[in-house]
């Protein structure tokens, strides 16, 4: 017997204009910083030296950029919402306005914010206005993301 990947996302016709999802919280812990520092290679000591940190503008270890970035897609991700639809994500723009530390716990808001149809190829330009946000509700980082989902005729076929 042959099991089939049944798409749970919603498919661009199903997208409202407006639409606004908000992720479980994730706390920020020292081994997620040791770990990117590890996979990204970047060991810049005001991640990963707390004697530098010390004497930082913040006065502790910040975590990396990128990764709150990369924790708001795997955020969002886990709702659900584009799992089996989305085909690529094409494009992003991203500001980092807040320092994120050990012991933060970060949120991710998404809100649809511009749905263009893509007939000719069954599918769907969706653009999300992503919010990052800490435990205080303070932005922490923000952007958008362009993401391209399938339309109902064009599902993922795993085959």
């Amino acid at each position: 017997m042959t099991s089939t990947f049944t798409p749970r996302g919603k498919f661009c016709e199903e997208i409202t204009l407006g639409d606004v999802t908000t992720s479980a919280g994730r706390t920020i812990t020292e081994a997620d910083i040791v770990n990117f520092a590890g996979l990204s290679g970047d060991f810049t000591q005001l991640h990963t030296n707390i004697e530098f940190a010390r004497q930082s503008a913040s006065g502790q270890r910040v975590a990396h950029g990128l990764l709150g970035l990369a924790i708001a897609s795997g955020l969002l991700a886990q709702l659900g919402y584009l799992e089996g639809t989305v085909l690529a994500f094409r494009e992003l723009t991203w500001k980092f306005s807040l320092p994120v530390f050990i012991g933060d716990t970060l949120y991710a808001r998404s809100t649809v914010a511009g749905l263009k149809p893509l007939r000719r190829l069954g599918t769907g330009s969706v653009t999300l206005a992503i919010e990052v946000l800490n435990q205080h509700d303070q932005v922490v980082q923000s952007g958008q993301w362009m993401v391209l989902v399938a339309g109902k005729g064009a599902a993922s076929n795993p085959e």
